[in-house]
């Protein structure tokens, strides 16, 4: 059985997001979201996890609500990051890990997974989306534009 799962904030979730969902979900016969709180965004935990549910009603979402805080390549916060991962993670038996980012090969090795590299097709990220949203409304579904904006 195949159990993918993918990390993020996704503050907000833009099709870039979704593509790799998308994937995630077709290649897949379970999939997982873990959504980690921020303070990037003012649209909470909650909301940001009915985005996606609303779009993909058959994604499993965790709420991560306090994850870490230390982010980096080098070994230590690696670590911190993947021991994260293995408590959220703990009991599922998730075996493919998607990302379009480098950490990805360090998270797979850490969890013992497939490690999926998605290529970025879309070229936008959430934090363009934040300094502009108007400008990248077309990067954003409707639901998540709206509520993003109020």
């Amino acid at each position: 059985m195949k159990i993918g799962f993918t990390i993020g904030k996704f503050a907000p979730l833009h099709k870039g997001h979704q593509s790799l969902i998308e994937k995630g979900l077709m290649e897949n016969d379970e999939f997982y979201i873990l959504i980690n709180d921020t303070d990037l965004s003012k649209n909470s935990l909650e909301e940001r996890a009915k985005w996606i549910k609303s779009l993909y009603p058959d994604v499993h979402i965790i709420l991560g609500k306090e994850p870490p805080t230390r982010y980096g390549m080098d070994e230590e916060s690696i670590k911190i990051q993947t021991d994260y991962l293995k408590k959220m993670f703990n009991g599922i038996p998730v075996n493919r890990f998607y990302s379009s980012e480098e950490y990805g090969k360090y998270v797979a090795r850490d969890l013992n997974v497939d490690n999926v590299k998605i290529e970025k097709v879309i070229p936008i990220s959430s934090s363009a989306i934040r300094k502009n949203p108007i400008e990248n409304k077309e990067f954003m579904e409707a639901i998540v534009y709206k509520s993003f904006l109020c």
